[in-house]
C-alpha cells in the first residue's frame, strides 16, 4: 500500500512538471520543510532534549540559507530559533554567540528577544520574559560562584540593554551579598523562564500554523497502517484455516509461529522521538560574530554513528588524545558530551571518545 501511495504521489507530481516552474515548487517545498524543522525545534526545546535540539537547529540553518525561500515570516522564525538556542545554552557560561566574549548566552538571548517584540501579541508576556532573562543572566553567574561576572552582567545591561529598573536595584543588592537564595531569584527562576517561553511558543504556533507537512505525513502513515491492519487480519484467517486442516493429519508437522501482528502506533507530533546526535561546540578561537539576523552559529551536522562506522575513521592524533585526557581530568570519565563541548574532536561523537579512552587504558597510557 505504501508503494501504491508513493506511486500515486509521483504520478501526480510528474503530471504537473510541465505546467509549473520547478524553482517555484522548490520554494514551496523548502518552506514546508523549514516549518516542519521549526516545529521540531520547538518540541525539542520543550522536552529539554539538548542533542536533538542541536541536530534540528543545524538542519534548520541549512534550509534557511536556501536561495529559494522568499515567503515572509521565515526571518522571524530564524530569530526565534536563535533565541531558543541561546536559552538552551543559558547555563553554559563559556559558550559564545557574540564576538564580545563578555556576552554570555542569556545576555545574547535578551538582545534577540528585544527584536521579537512584534512577534509577541501579549505585551505582559513579553515584559515578563524580558525580566526573567535579566534576572537569570545574573543568577546563573551567582550559581557558578562567579560574583564578578554577575556584576559585569549588571553593568552590561545598564549600558547596552533596556531592563526593569526596580529589578536592577534588587539584583545589585543580591550580588553584593551573594545571596543565591534570595526570594527574587527563587521567583524569577530558570524553570519559570522556560515555562514562560513555552507559553510564547504555544501562542506563536497557534497564530502561525506550521503543521502542513506534519498533517500530510501523519495522514500518509495512518493510511498505510490501515491497509497493513487489513492484510494482517486476512493473513490470520488464512493461517487459522491451515491449522484446522493440519489437525486432521496423523503425522503432524511442527507448526510455525505466526508473525506478530502488533502494529506500532500512528506517528503524531506528540509521540515522535528524534535520534540524538552530540554536536561539537566551537572553541573561543573559532567563534565568529553571530548577529541576530544572520545565520545561527552551530557546528556541522554529523551523520549517525552507524553511518560513521561504515566510513574510514580519521586517525587519532597526539593532540586529540591530549584533549581527551584534559577533558576527563576536568569533567570526569563518562561525561563525554561535556568534553565534546570544550574541545574540537573533528566531528567525533561521545561513543568514539569512550572507545578511544578504553584503548588508552588498555595501552596503559592513562590511568
Amino acid at each position: 500500500m505504501e508503494c501504491e501511495l508513493k506511486q500515486d504521489l509521483a504520478s501526480e507530481s510528474s503530471s504537473t512538471d510541465n505546467s509549473v516552474s520547478f524553482p517555484d515548487v522548490t520554494a514551496v517545498a523548502s518552506g514546508w520543510m523549514l516549518d516542519f524543522m521549526f516545529v521540531s525545534l520547538c518540541r525539542s526545546f520543550k522536552e529539554g532534549n539538548f542533542d536533538a535540539f542541536n541536530e534540528t537547529l543545524s538542519v534548520f540553518e541549512a534550509l534557511f540559507q536556501s536561495k529559494y525561500l522568499t515567503a515572509a515570516g521565515h526571518d522571524e522564525k530564524s530569530l526565534i530559533c536563535a533565541f531558543l538556542a541561546r536559552v538552551m545554552h543559558g547555563k553554559q557560561l563559556d559558550v559564545l554567540f557574540e564576538k564580545d566574549e563578555r556576552v554570555m548566552p542569556l545576555m545574547s538571548a535578551a538582545v534577540v528577544w528585544s527584536s521579537l517584540e512584534n512577534a509577541v501579541e501579549d505585551e505582559g508576556l513579553f515584559k515578563e520574559i524580558t525580566g526573567l532573562l535579566f534576572v537569570q543572566a545574573v543568577a546563573v553567574c551567582l550559581e557558578k560562584g562567579q560574583r564578578s561576572s554577575a556584576s559585569s552582567v549588571l553593568k552590561w545591561f545598564e549600558k547596552s540593554h533596556t531592563y526593569p529598573r526596580n529589578l536592577g536595584i534588587k539584583l545589585s543588592t543580591i550580588v553584593t551579598k551573594t545571596d543565591t537564595y534570595h526570594p527574587v531569584l527563587m521567583s524569577f527562576s530558570f524553570k519559570r523562564l522556560l515555562e514562560t517561553i513555552n507559553s510564547f511558543l504555544d501562542n506563536y504556533l497557534k497564530k502561525n500554523p506550521c503543521d502542513f507537512l506534519i498533517k500530510t505525513a501523519t495522514g500518509f502513515v495512518q493510511s498505510s497502517q490501515n491497509v497493513m491492519d487489513s492484510e494482517s487480519v486476512e493473513s490470520q484467517d488464512s493461517t487459522v484455516s491451515e491449522k484446522q486442516s493440519e489437525t486432521t493429519q496423523k503425522n503432524k508437522k511442527t507448526k510455525r509461529k505466526l508473525l506478530s501482528t502488533k502494529l506500532t502506533e500512528a506517528w503524531s507530533p506528540d509521540t515522535t522521538k528524534k535520534p540524538c546526535v552530540s554536536l561539537r561546540r566551537l572553541s573561543r578561537s573559532e567563534v565568529c560574530h553571530l548577529t541576530a539576523r544572520k545565520s545561527l552559529e552551530t557546528s556541522p551536522q554529523q551523520n549517525s554513528e552507524k553511518c560513521m562506522e561504515k566510513k574510514t575513521r580519521k586517525k587519532w592524533t597526539a593532540q586529540l588524545d591530549k584533549y581527551l585526557q584534559d577533558g576527563v581530568k576536568r569533567h570526569g570519565q563518562g561525561n563525554w558530551s561535556r568534553i565534546l563541548l570544550d574541545y574540537d574532536f573533528e566531528g567525533r561523537t561521545g561513543t568514539m571518545l569512550k572507545d578511544r579512552w578504553r584503548v588508552l587504558l588498555r595501552a596503559h597510557k592513562v590511568s
